[in-house]
């Protein structure tokens, strides 16, 4: 057995399966061109819409060439922060409770590096 290599196919070379009976959806090529003057073509499905704008391989925004529906504005929630989140869970007079408690406990020397110690 030593003296024999198994032989086959080499993974991921080649496939077994035909493309017998398969039905592949309608294409159509949607052309762009960027501000340099690249212009390419995607392959995308036919019902699909083209968005107005598609990244060229120079990195520029390139437009579509025909006529594309506009990008829907997306809505953008304001960025919380950690105040904000803390706001919706406890109130100010809270939070000035739970200050107070966490100084004091800080100048008594029960907190050394950030870490309560009991004693």
């Amino acid at each position: 057995m030593a003296d024999h290599a198994l032989r086959g196919m080499q993974i991921g070379s080649k496939s077994l399966e035909t493309e017998e009976g398969i039905v592949f959806a309608d294409r159509t090529q949607k052309r762009y061109q960027c501000e340099i003057g690249h212009v390419f073509s995607i392959t995308m499905a036919a019902e699909a819409t083209a968005p107005a704008t598609w990244e060229c391989k120079c990195g520029n925004q390139a437009e579509f060439l025909g006529t594309a529906e506009p990008d829907e504005e997306k809505v953008h929630k304001p960025v919380r922060t950690h105040w904000d989140m803390l706001v919706e869970r406890r109130s100010i007079e809270e939070l000035e409770e739970l200050l107070q408690e966490q100084l004091e406990t800080l100048r008594s020397g029960e907190l050394r590096n950030g870490i309560a110690y009991q004693r």
